[in-house]
């Protein structure tokens, strides 16, 4: 099946299985807006729980804040989002619509990657186990010719984006390469030009005396600004971490990919100050860490990759995504930045106050550096959702759609289900569900044919389901069903809690990150 169709299926199940809506449905929604129904945000949660208990229960040395999300205007200058936060912005003039220069630039890099890997699986199939997938890269005439032009649009694109950006370079290559608007098909584009993300707002109880806010871009800048209170509060030592999670807004005109990239989102974000000149060896220390968070997971090693950043933002000296092989292609769910000390020495030139850091151990005073770490909440739940969905045959030839979620993420831990709605099934069921809820998330079930309840949870991730047949009054044993290898077997009443919550609990997790 072809990955656009999967991804299709997958915005689909979204919806019909309660993980995601279009948010303002019924006025014909709101674009690139979106809300977490019923399962959604339970996934939602466990995904910023195993964050926040990652850094904060496992590091000593962070905590956690929050802080608001309107913020004085100042910091954004100081931050530079108000003169720098910015897109470049193109028009086709016959669809009438508007696409971000740099990501029509990077699509087309990517149809050379398509086109050449669609040779290597052409070739690949054809030769069978003789096939020698590095030989024939580096001497197939075709791949070479591919590998060419995508090589030298990306070193022209790179310097293209280096040089400020340069919008003119931007539109010429855009022209070349004969890239045309999706919607009209034809190439009759716009110059390129800047548009500032930023949403604004005004605060206060008169028009003439209202002063202009904005929506935060991001999260980062509460915790600088709140960097020495929690210092000084929490008597910290360098290196220390501040974590948080909080919504972030950025308008968006090239709002795509269902929650890949939205105009509200939400981030988990921690930034780690160090003592300067120690940056790079703790951003190399967070990398690995980070990069093994991920794959703790489970879903394999070979769907994770990084990805160093050619153009550094003016305030870094590394920086590098981890990307993750969504439907689409390989995109980034979490940065690692190495931001040096500058939104500290920005906001202490702006604000006019010393925000210094006193080392009793050299008798300094010093603005540290920071290393950031900053993961997309809604890019994580679809990485985790994409790699998740399934569709199987089963030996019987029917055809079964399942969520392979990791258990301790999963919405629902368990499904109790007494077998039939009589002779006393129902209160035992009810017995059992009422004992368990206390420790993890149940969902009670009575309707339909046990087959289709088992298809029902397989649909929405839940790692096990009890049955509670006749012979549970008799011996108080249920059937306990796993839902990939969907093997059955007879278990205790009284071993329940003890089997599931050990497999279930984010505890689970974080043990594995030791």
């Amino acid at each position: 099946m072809a990955q656009e169709d999967v991804f299709k299926k997958l915005v689909s199940h979204c919806k019909e299985y309660g993980f995601v809506f279009p948010s303002s449905e019924i006025y014909d929604g709101l674009g690139a807006v979106y809300d977490y129904g019923q399962m959604g945000v339970e996934l939602k949660n466990n995904i910023k729980q195993y964050w926040w208990q990652s850094m904060v229960l496992l590091h000593e040395n962070i905590v956690g804040i929050d802080s608001a999300i309107f913020m004085h205007p100042t910091i954004w200058k100081a931050s530079g989002h108000v003169d720098a936060f910015n897109d470049p912005l193109i028009d086709n003039r016959d669809s009438k619509k508007r696409y971000r220069a740099d990501v029509l630039i990077e699509d087309q890099i990517a149809k050379y990657d398509e086109k050449i890997n669609k040779e290597v699986a052409k070739a690949a199939k054809k030769y069978g186990e003789a096939f020698n997938e590095a030989e024939f890269r580096s001497t197939n005439a075709r791949v070479l010719e591919h590998q060419a032009k995508r090589d030298a649009l990306h070193e022209r694109y790179a310097q293209a984006m280096n040089a400020g950006p340069d919008l003119n370079e931007l539109r010429q290559i855009i022209l070349d390469e004969e890239i045309v608007c999706p919607i009209s098909g034809t190439k009759n584009w716009t110059e390129v030009r800047q548009f500032n993300l930023m949403f604004t707002t005004e605060m206060g109880s008169t028009a003439d005396g209202a002063m202009k806010v904005y929506l935060r871009p991001e999260t980062a800048q509460g915790i600088f600004v709140n960097y020495l209170n929690v210092q000084k509060t929490g008597r910290m030592k360098i290196p220390f971490g501040i974590a948080q999670i909080g919504k972030a807004f950025r308008n968006e005109i090239v709002a795509r990919q269902f929650i890949f990239r939205m105009r509200e989102f939400e981030q988990m974000e921690m930034q780690f100050f160090v003592k300067p000149g120690t940056e790079l060896e703790w951003f190399k220390k967070w990398k690995e860490t980070r990069l093994k968070w991920h794959k703790a997971l489970g879903f394999g090693d070979d769907h994770y990759r990084y990805h160093d950043h050619e153009k550094l933002a003016h305030y870094a000296n590394a920086a590098t995504d981890i990307e993750f092989l969504m439907p689409f292609g390989f995109k980034e769910v979490e940065g690692i930045h190495s931001r040096t000390n500058f939104d500290l020495s920005q906001h202490e030139k702006f604000s006019g106050k010393s925000i210094k850091y006193f080392d009793p151990e050299i008798n300094e005073s010093y603005t540290p550096y920071v290393i950031e770490t900053s993961i997309g909440v809604d890019r994580m739940f679809l990485s985790i959702m994409s790699a998740a969905y399934c569709e199987e045959t089963l030996e019987n030839g029917e055809t079964r759609v399942v969520l392979k979620l990791p258990a301790a993420l999963a919405p629902v831990k368990l499904a109790v289900m007494p077998l039939v709605k009589k002779d006393g099934l129902p209160e035992k069921a009810r017995e059992i569900m009422n004992d368990l809820k206390f420790h993890f998330h149940c969902q009670y079930d009575e309707k339909d044919s046990i087959g289709k309840r088992y298809r029902r949870q397989d649909a929405i991730g839940t790692p096990y389901c009890i049955t509670i047949d006749h012979q549970t009054l008799e011996d108080n044993c249920v059937t306990l069903r796993n839902r990939d290898t969907m093997k059955q077997e007879r278990v205790a009443i009284s071993e329940l809690n003890n089997i599931i919550a050990d497999k279930v609990s984010i505890t689970s997790l974080l043990k594995t990150l030791q």
